[in-house]
């Protein structure tokens, strides 16, 4: 049992950037791992023989497959150093010591000073990252230096020490790096201004220092020094194509939970995503079954209280998509925009994955469930006396009315029979008449399945509004088959529902199932006539033609057309081909037609 739900997982994995955890069977966390693409990663651990004894043993004992979907490989990698971090997992050995991803530093001390650091230290001190690399770290702190002047010394710059005369410049101020403030060459308020710009450029900012850097670049050039001009430009594209953040990671969302809920008719899937000093430490997914039709609210309502209760939960705020009751101690924040708005919106990505993946793994093991769902859903919907396994439905098409023809597609358990699909020329109806066109069709129809003894549908429905319903009711009357077969009419502009006898139309709600597979099988049963129509049209304007040639009849033409495929191709055989096919008069009484006129 357990490799088959294992096998499930790997089935309905997504295609998305991620995270994935394999848990044992007592619960506790073996490894965690990310990957471009979750599905592709995961199953190549199950699907080869692997090298490492490591590995093999660590696969012999997954019972569990966890994931989180991110919205980047960048993201995937540092949710991977959160989670590892966190959890020790026994079998991750790379990134299980203290050392962690590089952040920017910008010290708390009289005149900051801005360096990389691993170690985050809680002395109010302002931290920016984590950063995949160092490489980027540095590329951003060459930049931030070659704009502004700023110490490296480690002196404690007091008041009262500068005042003393306690430190003198060093040679990073002759070399024009420092501006010293350590003699007081520098005010404090000048340099704080620095370090604002700084702070605008970590966070990804970059407008006013962008400015400055083509101003320079400018003067560079007027000066013909190109080199040096092409340096500027280098960190311009560095810095135009660089992007300072994650929503992963952001140090000033600190200990929040967020809840986030995607639903359907019968369930919510309730999202759970942890932050602790601003890194996702744990995401968690519960489906919980609708009992009496519970509005999204309320289905949050209590997943936020069944989850915080399951994990222990004691944070004071909470993040969701929607204002919900949490209780007075609870701190509930909707967000508008910015990271905040963006976990929000990751926690309902995954909400909606692990939805996708319950509806995957609940038609590999139990297909009729979802059918028999829908077919319940529908029989509900549409106050039918049975479930509507079988439907047909009917559409007429003409242009300018001619050619007019009707199509019948059938659906049997919410999904298309096309051996079953027919099509129908009108033949008692002289110009458009839509409505004596479904009269005709519906009639022809179903008495050609009563001769044959064929089951008839449990619902028909017919494309159109009060009036071709009517034609259609009009035609199983006729039959003898009125009340014995359920039949309503779509109207296109507002998707408005009738039934026989009735004038008020019913509205289903845009998001239900239901309306879904009556628009599918009126758009098949639109699309299906179309096709029809246009071969009929088509073949009509060949035959026509070639039927004006004296001595060519409707049995040569259907030859001709059956061999060569086109009129175009008719037009340009040699006297040889034409003859081969419908024999040597009539080959040269077609090519002289057409080369006679070429002439």
């Amino acid at each position: 049992m357990e490799e088959n739900k294992l096998e499930l997982q790997l089935k309905t994995l997504p295609e998305s950037p991620g995270v994935y955890q394999y848990f044992d069977k007592n619960g506790r966390i073996l490894y965690v791992g990310k990957a471009k693409n979750l599905k592709k990663r995961v199953t190549s651990y199950f699907s080869k023989n692997n090298d490492s004894h490591r590995i093999r043993v660590m696969v012999k004992k997954i019972h569990e497959i966890r994931h989180i979907v991110v919205s980047s490989e960048t993201d995937a990698l540092l949710l991977e150093n959160n989670l590892i971090k966190k959890h020790q997992p026994r079998f991750n050995v790379m990134l299980k010591d203290d050392k962690t991803y590089p952040w920017i530093c910008i010290k708390n001390e009289r005149f900051p000073r801005v360096f990389p650091t691993r170690r985050l230290v809680k002395d109010g001190s302002e931290y920016y990252g984590p950063y995949t690399s160092f490489k980027t770290v540095n590329t951003l702190l060459d930049l931030i230096k070659g704009l502004y002047q700023l110490r490296t010394c480690n002196y404690d710059l007091s008041e009262e020490k500068i005042r003393n005369g306690r430190y003198k410049v060093c040679l990073e101020y002759h070399l024009g790096n420092c501006k010293g403030p350590c003699e007081a060459y520098e005010s404090e308020a000048n340099y704080q201004e620095k370090i604002e710009a700084i702070r605008q450029i970590v966070k990804g900012n970059f407008k006013d220092s962008l400015l400055q850097f083509r101003q320079q670049m400018k003067a560079h050039a007027e000066k013909m020094e190109f080199e040096e001009a092409q340096k500027i430009k280098t960190k311009i594209d560095i810095l135009e194509n660089y992007q300072a953040k994650s929503t992963v990671v952001n140090p000033k969302i600190n200990n929040v939970d967020v809840f986030s809920i995607v639903s359907d008719e019968g369930y919510g899937y309730v999202n759970f995503l942890q932050l602790s000093h601003g890194a996702i430490i744990r995401s968690h997914t519960i489906e919980m079954k609708k009992k009496l039709g519970e509005s999204d609210q309320e289905l949050l309502e209590l997943g936020i209280t069944e989850i915080r209760q399951r994990f222990n939960s004691t944070t004071r705020e909470i993040y969701v998509p929607f204002k919900v009751e949490a209780g007075e101690e609870i701190r509930v924040t909707v967000p508008k925009l910015g990271d905040k708005k963006q976990i929000v919106e990751l926690s309902t990505r995954n909400a909606k994955y692990f939805r996708q993946e319950r509806f995957k793994q609940m038609k590999i093991v139990d297909p009729d469930r979802h059918v028999n769902r829908i077919m319940a859903q529908m029989k509900q919907d549409l106050r039918l006396n049975e479930e509507p396994r079988h439907i047909e439905c009917f559409d007429n098409s003409n242009i300018q009315g001619t050619n007019p023809v009707a199509a019948c597609v059938v659906f049997k358990d919410g999904k298309p029979s096309k051996k079953d699909y027919r099509k129908f020329n009108i033949k008692t109806v002289e110009g458009p008449n839509d409505f004596a066109s479904m009269e005709e069709v519906v009639f022809r129809r179903y008495r050609r399945l009563l001769e044959e003894g064929e089951p008839l549908p449990h619902l028909i429905i017919v494309d159109g509004g009060k009036g071709q319903l009517s034609s259609g009711v009009k035609a199983l009357e006729t039959l003898g088959l009125r009340g014995k077969i359920a039949i309503i009419g779509i109207a296109k502009r507002l998707e408005e529902i009738f039934y026989p006898g009735d004038s008020i139309p019913l509205y289903l709600d845009k998001k239900s199932e239901s309306l879904k597979i009556i628009q599918q099988l009126r758009n098949e049963a639109h699309r299906f006539g179309i096709t029809f129509h246009r071969q009929k049209r088509s073949s009509v304007a060949l035959n026509t033609e070639l039927e004006e040639i004296p001595g060519i009849g409707e049995k040569t033409v259907v030859e001709l057309l059956k061999n060569f495929r086109s009129l175009k191709r008719v037009k340009e055989a040699s006297l040889e081909s034409l003859s081969s096919v419908i024999g040597k008069s009539k080959a040269k009484v077609i090519f002289n037609f057409y080369h006679q006129q070429d002439e």
